[in-house]
């Protein structure tokens, strides 16, 4: 079997499509050594060379236009011609972006539908295009791919697509994901991010749907308790104003009185995130929509209490071995934080369940289950 994949995201590891294509194309060639893998990526005017490709995993650069205009026609045009051109037998857009024409069997994954179904990300005739061409290639994809039980549910309701023809393949935390401390690097991480010895850590982005401030309303609780000992550490790159999608964290944080109790350390390396998340207290996900919600699976891996939402996939990842509350309810977000760190037999269970939790997640399974999907699909279409 020859599977094309398309790479748009492959230079991009800091952001949930990234890791996704790269995990599973690395799995994927680990585990089947009778499968061929083309890896089609834009070449874009300035960017760095592709890193981190499997030798075995052939490469194919199509040069593109940079920008919006550029990724559609990369996806649309560029990507279909260069699938025929390699000749192969299916077709893979790991995100929602297929191409209305595949030349072979087509299967997308679809992470979640936030910017279909948030009124937030549809203000703009540019977003509610975009939308509307992914949402037809999708209904007319051979199979997809999503990863939650909650977004499958998602994907049928909203886009109209038969439960048949959508199969839901958790993800799964990369190795490197683990309570084993390595002491000098993580004495140098620390430092480098400035982190106090106690701390309690959100790292993900900041758009609305982040719900990051039902967390800040929490802090004037869990403030109020534990004092400046333990100061909400905000991680993850920064927005540099407010919009309809980032509302105003700077304004927020002073009219609640918080300047002294949360800190932001900005972006943070992918290397260096294994150390920020087994050195925290607590690591709180207070999420209204996610497809996965990868960080959590990703802290409870390195052994830390988490303290997440009741929303959309979190759920599933989290199962019994953190706190899921209300995304509304910022006194039970606080108490669930304040519980993980004054009680220390409680702090010792969640960790024990947390990588408990996180050791039935692999991406052994993902790519198993995903490759699963591909013999299904090349079947259905040689029986028609």
């Amino acid at each position: 079997m020859h599977v094309a994949v398309n790479g748009y995201f492959w230079q991009r590891p800091f952001v949930g499509s990234g890791q996704y294509t790269r995990n599973l194309v690395y799995y994927l060639n680990r585990l089947v050594s009778d499968l061929e893998i083309s890896l089609i990526v834009p070449q874009i005017p300035g960017e760095a060379e592709p890193e981190g490709v499997p030798p075995s995993v052939r490469l194919k650069k199509v040069p593109t236009r940079p920008g919006h205009v550029g990724k559609v026609w990369f996806e649309q045009r560029l990507f279909p011609a260069a699938c025929r051109e390699v000749d192969a037998d299916i077709v893979h857009v790991p995100y929602w972006g297929g191409p209305l024409q595949s030349p072979s069997p087509l299967v997308v994954t679809v992470h979640d539908l936030t910017t279909l179904l948030l009124p937030e990300y549809q203000r703009g005739a540019k977003a509610r295009l975009y939308n509307a061409l992914v949402g037809a290639s999708t209904r007319g994809a051979n199979h997809i791919i999503t990863d939650s039980w909650a977004s499958k549910r998602e994907i049928e309701a909203h886009l109209g697509i038969p439960g048949e023809r959508v199969t839901a393949v958790h993800l799964a935390a990369g190795p490197q994901y683990t309570p084993q401390e390595n002491g000098l690097i993580d004495m140098a991480v620390l430092r480098k991010y400035d982190l106090p010895d106690f701390y309690v850590l959100y790292l993900g982005g900041y758009e609305i749907h982040k719900n990051v401030m039902t967390l800040l309303h929490a802090w004037t609780y869990v403030g109020q308790a534990l004092g400046l000992d333990y100061p909400l550490v905000l991680a993850g790159k920064k927005p540099e104003g407010a919009t309809a999608v980032f509302p105003d964290y700077a304004a927020a944080i002073k009219n609640l009185g918080l300047q002294e109790y949360v800190r932001w350390i900005g972006f943070v390396d992918e290397e260096d995130k294994p150390v920020l998340y087994r050195h925290a207290e607590t690591f709180v996900f207070p999420s209204r929509r996610e497809g996965f919600g990868l960080p959590v699976l990703e802290a409870m891996a390195c052994g830390v209490p988490v303290v997440t939402s009741t929303s959309t996939s979190l759920p599933e990842v989290i199962g019994d071995a953190g706190f899921a509350i209300d995304p509304d309810d910022a006194r039970g977000f606080a108490g669930a934080i304040i519980a993980t760190i004054v009680q220390e037999n409680l702090a010792a269970e969640l960790r024990q369940k947390s990588k408990q939790q996180a050791a039935t997640f692999s991406w052994e399974k993902t790519a198993t289950e995903t490759l699963l999907i591909y013999d299904q699909v090349l079947a259905a279409a040689k029986a028609t």
